[in-house]
Protein backbone atom coordinates (compact mmCIF):
# COMPACT_ATOMS: atom_id res chain seq x y z
CA UNK A 1 0.00 0.00 0.00
CA UNK A 2 1.28 3.45 -0.91
CA UNK A 3 -0.02 6.33 1.18
CA UNK A 4 -0.08 8.93 -1.60
CA UNK A 5 -3.70 9.95 -2.13
CA UNK A 6 -4.94 7.88 0.82
CA UNK A 7 -7.29 9.39 3.39
CA UNK A 8 -5.17 9.17 6.53
CA UNK A 9 -5.97 10.05 10.15
CA UNK A 10 -3.31 10.71 12.79
CA UNK A 11 -4.44 10.71 16.42
CA UNK A 12 -2.05 12.57 18.69
CA UNK A 13 -1.00 14.62 15.69
CA UNK A 14 -0.17 17.67 17.76
CA UNK A 15 2.43 15.87 19.85
CA UNK A 16 6.11 15.12 19.50
CA UNK A 17 6.17 12.07 17.23
CA UNK A 18 2.70 12.71 15.82
CA UNK A 19 3.62 16.13 14.47
CA UNK A 20 6.68 14.77 12.65
CA UNK A 21 4.61 11.92 11.22
CA UNK A 22 1.89 14.34 10.11
CA UNK A 23 4.40 16.51 8.25
CA UNK A 24 5.93 13.48 6.55
CA UNK A 25 2.53 12.19 5.42
CA UNK A 26 1.77 15.55 3.81
CA UNK A 27 5.12 15.40 2.00
CA UNK A 28 4.17 11.93 0.69
CA UNK A 29 0.91 13.26 -0.74
CA UNK A 30 -1.56 11.70 1.69
CA UNK A 31 -4.87 13.42 2.45
CA UNK A 32 -4.21 13.99 6.15
CA UNK A 33 -6.73 14.55 8.91
CA UNK A 34 -5.02 15.53 12.15
CA UNK A 35 -6.89 14.80 15.38
CA UNK A 36 -5.97 17.26 18.12
CA UNK A 37 -7.29 16.89 21.66
CA UNK A 38 -10.04 19.41 22.22
CA UNK A 39 -9.15 22.41 24.37
CA UNK A 40 -10.89 25.75 24.89
CA UNK A 41 -7.86 27.68 23.62
CA UNK A 42 -8.09 26.00 20.19
CA UNK A 43 -4.41 25.16 20.60
CA UNK A 44 -3.15 22.75 17.95
CA UNK A 45 0.14 21.94 19.68
CA UNK A 46 3.12 21.64 17.34
CA UNK A 47 0.84 21.89 14.29
CA UNK A 48 0.59 25.59 15.10
CA UNK A 49 4.31 25.88 14.26
CA UNK A 50 4.08 24.24 10.82
CA UNK A 51 4.88 26.14 7.66
CA UNK A 52 1.71 27.61 6.19
CA UNK A 53 1.84 25.38 3.10
CA UNK A 54 1.89 22.24 5.25
CA UNK A 55 -0.71 23.49 7.72
CA UNK A 56 -3.07 24.44 4.90
CA UNK A 57 -2.78 20.89 3.53
CA UNK A 58 -4.08 19.32 6.75
CA UNK A 59 -7.67 18.91 7.91
CA UNK A 60 -7.37 19.61 11.64
CA UNK A 61 -10.19 18.30 13.83
CA UNK A 62 -10.58 18.43 17.60
CA UNK A 63 -11.90 15.65 19.78
CA UNK A 64 -11.04 13.12 22.46
CA UNK A 65 -10.33 9.43 21.97
CA UNK A 66 -12.01 8.72 25.31
CA UNK A 67 -15.38 9.65 23.76
CA UNK A 68 -16.59 6.98 21.34
CA UNK A 69 -19.29 8.86 19.42
CA UNK A 70 -16.88 11.68 18.61
CA UNK A 71 -14.02 9.44 17.51
CA UNK A 72 -16.44 7.41 15.39
CA UNK A 73 -17.46 10.50 13.43
CA UNK A 74 -13.82 11.40 12.85
CA UNK A 75 -12.76 7.93 11.66
CA UNK A 76 -15.68 7.53 9.25
CA UNK A 77 -14.30 7.75 5.70
CA UNK A 78 -10.65 7.24 6.65
CA UNK A 79 -8.60 4.57 4.88
CA UNK A 80 -5.54 4.48 7.16
CA UNK A 81 -5.31 5.37 10.86
CA UNK A 82 -2.11 6.05 12.80
CA UNK A 83 -3.02 5.89 16.48
CA UNK A 84 -0.54 7.84 18.61
CA UNK A 85 -2.80 9.67 21.08
CA UNK A 86 -1.86 8.63 24.62
CA UNK A 87 -0.80 9.77 28.05
CA UNK A 88 2.93 9.10 28.04
CA UNK A 89 4.76 10.53 31.07
CA UNK A 90 5.89 7.78 33.44
CA UNK A 91 6.27 9.91 36.62
CA UNK A 92 2.75 11.34 36.28
CA UNK A 93 1.36 7.81 35.98
CA UNK A 94 2.38 7.23 39.61
CA UNK A 95 0.12 10.13 40.60
CA UNK A 96 -2.87 9.44 38.35
CA UNK A 97 -2.94 5.82 37.16
CA UNK A 98 -6.66 5.80 36.29
CA UNK A 99 -6.14 8.62 33.77
CA UNK A 100 -3.77 6.29 31.90
CA UNK A 101 -6.29 3.46 31.84
CA UNK A 102 -9.03 5.75 30.52
CA UNK A 103 -6.89 7.29 27.81
CA UNK A 104 -4.55 4.47 26.80
CA UNK A 105 -6.79 1.43 27.24
CA UNK A 106 -10.33 2.74 26.84
CA UNK A 107 -9.31 5.35 24.28
CA UNK A 108 -7.49 2.79 22.16
CA UNK A 109 -10.51 0.48 22.33
CA UNK A 110 -12.69 3.31 21.00
CA UNK A 111 -10.31 3.94 18.10
CA UNK A 112 -10.12 0.26 17.15
CA UNK A 113 -13.87 -0.28 17.44
CA UNK A 114 -14.54 2.69 15.14
CA UNK A 115 -11.93 1.40 12.67
CA UNK A 116 -13.70 -1.97 12.69
CA UNK A 117 -17.12 -0.41 12.15
CA UNK A 118 -15.98 1.61 9.14
CA UNK A 119 -13.64 -0.92 7.52
CA UNK A 120 -10.39 1.00 7.80
CA UNK A 121 -7.77 -0.62 5.52
CA UNK A 122 -4.78 -0.37 7.90
CA UNK A 123 -4.24 0.74 11.48
CA UNK A 124 -0.85 1.35 13.04
CA UNK A 125 -1.14 1.28 16.83
CA UNK A 126 1.63 2.81 18.95
CA UNK A 127 3.23 0.81 21.76
CA UNK A 128 6.43 1.54 23.70
CA UNK A 129 9.60 -0.27 24.69
CA UNK A 130 8.57 0.37 28.31
CA UNK A 131 6.17 -2.58 27.96
CA UNK A 132 9.19 -4.90 28.12
CA UNK A 133 10.35 -3.58 31.48
CA UNK A 134 13.95 -4.26 32.46
CA UNK A 135 15.55 -6.53 29.89
CA UNK A 136 15.58 -10.21 30.85
CA UNK A 137 17.84 -10.81 27.86
CA UNK A 138 19.35 -8.62 25.15
CA UNK A 139 18.86 -7.63 22.49
CA UNK A 140 15.12 -7.49 23.17
CA UNK A 141 13.06 -9.12 20.43
CA UNK A 142 9.28 -9.12 20.15
CA UNK A 143 9.04 -12.45 22.01
CA UNK A 144 10.50 -10.92 25.16
CA UNK A 145 8.07 -11.04 28.13
CA UNK A 146 6.13 -7.86 28.85
CA UNK A 147 6.25 -6.41 32.35
CA UNK A 148 4.10 -3.65 33.85
CA UNK A 149 6.74 -1.81 35.85
CA UNK A 150 4.78 1.46 35.94
CA UNK A 151 1.09 2.33 35.58
CA UNK A 152 2.03 3.89 32.24
CA UNK A 153 3.63 0.71 30.90
CA UNK A 154 0.76 -1.39 32.25
CA UNK A 155 -1.76 0.79 30.43
CA UNK A 156 0.19 0.44 27.19
CA UNK A 157 0.37 -3.33 27.64
CA UNK A 158 -3.42 -3.26 28.00
CA UNK A 159 -3.76 -1.21 24.83
CA UNK A 160 -1.41 -3.53 22.92
CA UNK A 161 -3.41 -6.56 23.98
CA UNK A 162 -6.67 -4.90 22.93
CA UNK A 163 -5.10 -4.31 19.50
CA UNK A 164 -3.98 -7.94 19.36
CA UNK A 165 -7.48 -9.12 20.32
CA UNK A 166 -9.12 -7.04 17.57
CA UNK A 167 -6.80 -8.63 15.02
CA UNK A 168 -7.43 -12.15 16.30
CA UNK A 169 -11.16 -11.74 17.00
CA UNK A 170 -12.28 -9.50 14.15
CA UNK A 171 -9.44 -9.78 11.60
CA UNK A 172 -8.82 -6.05 12.00
CA UNK A 173 -5.79 -5.05 9.86
CA UNK A 174 -3.78 -3.58 12.73
CA UNK A 175 -0.02 -3.53 13.22
CA UNK A 176 1.70 -2.45 16.44
CA UNK A 177 4.87 -0.39 16.36
CA UNK A 178 6.97 -0.53 19.51
CA UNK A 179 9.40 2.42 19.35
CA UNK A 180 12.40 2.44 21.63
CA UNK A 181 13.38 5.76 23.21
CA UNK A 182 12.65 8.48 20.69
CA UNK A 183 14.24 11.95 20.82
CA UNK A 184 14.49 15.03 18.64
CA UNK A 185 12.96 18.44 18.02
CA UNK A 186 9.62 19.24 19.74
CA UNK A 187 10.15 16.82 22.62
CA UNK A 188 9.32 18.17 26.08
CA UNK A 189 11.63 18.13 29.07
CA UNK A 190 9.74 15.17 30.54
CA UNK A 191 12.27 13.15 28.46
CA UNK A 192 15.92 12.86 29.39
CA UNK A 193 17.65 14.25 26.29
CA UNK A 194 15.83 17.61 26.19
CA UNK A 195 16.17 17.75 29.99
CA UNK A 196 19.95 17.51 29.71
CA UNK A 197 20.26 19.88 26.76
CA UNK A 198 17.91 22.58 28.08
CA UNK A 199 19.57 22.66 31.51
CA UNK A 200 23.01 23.10 29.94
CA UNK A 201 21.83 25.76 27.49
CA UNK A 202 20.14 27.69 30.30
CA UNK A 203 23.59 28.22 31.82
CA UNK A 204 23.33 25.79 34.73
CA UNK A 205 26.64 24.44 35.99
CA UNK A 206 24.93 21.55 37.77
CA UNK A 207 22.34 19.56 35.85
CA UNK A 208 19.85 17.40 37.72
CA UNK A 209 19.02 13.90 36.49
CA UNK A 210 17.59 10.69 37.88
CA UNK A 211 19.54 7.44 37.84
CA UNK A 212 22.59 7.50 35.58
CA UNK A 213 22.92 3.71 35.40
CA UNK A 214 20.05 2.63 33.09
CA UNK A 215 20.81 2.09 29.42
CA UNK A 216 18.53 3.07 26.56
CA UNK A 217 18.27 2.52 22.81
CA UNK A 218 17.78 6.05 21.46
CA UNK A 219 16.23 6.79 18.06
CA UNK A 220 15.88 10.06 16.20
CA UNK A 221 12.28 11.11 15.64
CA UNK A 222 12.54 11.33 11.86
CA UNK A 223 13.66 7.69 11.76
CA UNK A 224 10.71 6.68 13.95
CA UNK A 225 8.22 8.63 11.81
CA UNK A 226 9.59 6.78 8.81
CA UNK A 227 9.13 3.46 10.64
CA UNK A 228 5.43 4.24 11.10
CA UNK A 229 5.10 4.81 7.37
CA UNK A 230 6.99 1.67 6.37
CA UNK A 231 4.83 -0.45 8.68
CA UNK A 232 1.66 1.07 7.23
CA UNK A 233 2.79 0.40 3.68
CA UNK A 234 3.68 -3.27 4.22
CA UNK A 235 0.96 -5.95 4.09
CA UNK A 236 3.34 -8.28 5.94
CA UNK A 237 3.01 -6.29 9.17
CA UNK A 238 -0.70 -6.93 9.76
CA UNK A 239 -1.20 -8.65 13.11
CA UNK A 240 2.45 -8.11 14.05
CA UNK A 241 4.28 -6.26 16.81
CA UNK A 242 7.47 -4.62 15.52
CA UNK A 243 10.33 -3.07 17.43
CA UNK A 244 11.58 0.23 16.03
CA UNK A 245 15.04 0.62 17.50
CA UNK A 246 18.69 1.13 16.62
CA UNK A 247 20.22 -1.99 18.23
CA UNK A 248 22.62 0.35 20.10
CA UNK A 249 22.53 1.20 23.82
CA UNK A 250 24.10 3.89 25.97
CA UNK A 251 23.80 4.61 29.69
CA UNK A 252 22.14 7.82 30.84
CA UNK A 253 25.42 8.86 32.46
CA UNK A 254 27.43 8.38 29.28
CA UNK A 255 24.69 10.05 27.25
CA UNK A 256 24.90 13.12 29.47
CA UNK A 257 28.70 13.22 29.07
CA UNK A 258 28.34 12.95 25.29
CA UNK A 259 25.88 15.87 25.18
CA UNK A 260 28.12 17.95 27.45
CA UNK A 261 31.06 17.30 25.10
CA UNK A 262 29.04 18.23 21.99
CA UNK A 263 27.82 21.50 23.55
CA UNK A 264 31.29 22.22 24.95
CA UNK A 265 30.38 23.42 28.45
CA UNK A 266 31.83 22.42 31.82
CA UNK A 267 28.91 20.95 33.74
CA UNK A 268 28.52 18.76 36.82
CA UNK A 269 25.92 15.97 36.81
CA UNK A 270 23.86 15.62 39.99
CA UNK A 271 21.55 12.74 40.82
CA UNK A 272 18.26 14.26 42.07
CA UNK A 273 16.25 11.95 44.35
CA UNK A 274 12.98 13.53 43.15
CA UNK A 275 13.67 12.21 39.65
CA UNK A 276 14.33 8.61 40.69
CA UNK A 277 11.68 6.01 39.90
CA UNK A 278 10.58 3.61 42.64
CA UNK A 279 13.23 0.87 42.83
CA UNK A 280 11.09 -1.95 41.41
CA UNK A 281 9.68 0.37 38.74
CA UNK A 282 12.98 1.46 37.17
CA UNK A 283 13.71 -0.08 33.78
CA UNK A 284 17.44 -0.69 33.92
CA UNK A 285 18.22 -1.82 30.39
CA UNK A 286 16.63 -1.46 26.95
CA UNK A 287 18.32 -2.61 23.75
CA UNK A 288 16.27 -3.38 20.66
CA UNK A 289 16.50 -6.32 18.33
CA UNK A 290 15.29 -4.68 15.11
CA UNK A 291 15.58 -7.78 12.93
CA UNK A 292 11.84 -8.22 12.44
CA UNK A 293 11.03 -4.72 11.18
CA UNK A 294 13.97 -4.91 8.77
CA UNK A 295 12.73 -8.25 7.45
CA UNK A 296 9.06 -7.19 7.01
CA UNK A 297 9.75 -3.68 5.71
CA UNK A 298 12.72 -1.91 4.17
CA UNK A 299 13.10 0.38 7.20
CA UNK A 300 16.56 1.17 8.52
CA UNK A 301 17.54 3.92 11.00
CA UNK A 302 19.43 6.59 9.09
CA UNK A 303 20.58 8.89 11.90
CA UNK A 304 23.52 8.14 14.17
CA UNK A 305 23.13 9.23 17.78
CA UNK A 306 25.67 12.02 17.31
CA UNK A 307 23.92 13.36 14.20
CA UNK A 308 20.53 13.29 15.88
CA UNK A 309 21.85 15.00 18.99
CA UNK A 310 23.40 17.78 16.89
CA UNK A 311 20.03 18.50 15.25
CA UNK A 312 18.23 18.33 18.59
CA UNK A 313 20.65 20.70 20.30
CA UNK A 314 20.33 23.21 17.47
CA UNK A 315 16.54 23.08 17.67
CA UNK A 316 16.45 23.53 21.45
CA UNK A 317 18.86 26.50 21.16
CA UNK A 318 16.23 28.30 19.12
CA UNK A 319 13.29 27.19 21.26
CA UNK A 320 14.38 27.63 24.87
CA UNK A 321 11.11 29.49 25.57
CA UNK A 322 9.41 26.09 25.67
CA UNK A 323 11.54 24.83 28.58
CA UNK A 324 11.14 25.60 32.29
CA UNK A 325 14.55 24.45 33.49
CA UNK A 326 14.02 25.50 37.13
CA UNK A 327 11.33 22.87 37.75
CA UNK A 328 11.11 19.11 37.35
CA UNK A 329 8.85 18.39 34.38
CA UNK A 330 6.70 15.34 35.15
Amino acid sequence: MKLKGKRVLVTGSEGFIGSHLTERLVELGAEVTALVQYNSFNNWGWIDTFDKNIKDSINVVTGDIREYDGIKRIIKGQEVVFHLAALIAIPYSYLSPMAYVRTNVEGTTNVLEACREYGVQKIVHTSTSETYGTALYVPIDEKHPIQGQSPYSASKIGADKIAESFYRSFDLPVATIRPFNTYGSRQSARAVIPTIISQILSGKKKIKLGSLIPTRDFNYVKDIANAFIKIAESDKTIGQVLNAGSNYEISIGNLAKKIIDIIGEKVEIVCDDERLRPEKSEVNRLLADNTKIKELTDWRPEYTLDAGLEETINWIKGNMRHFKTDIYNL
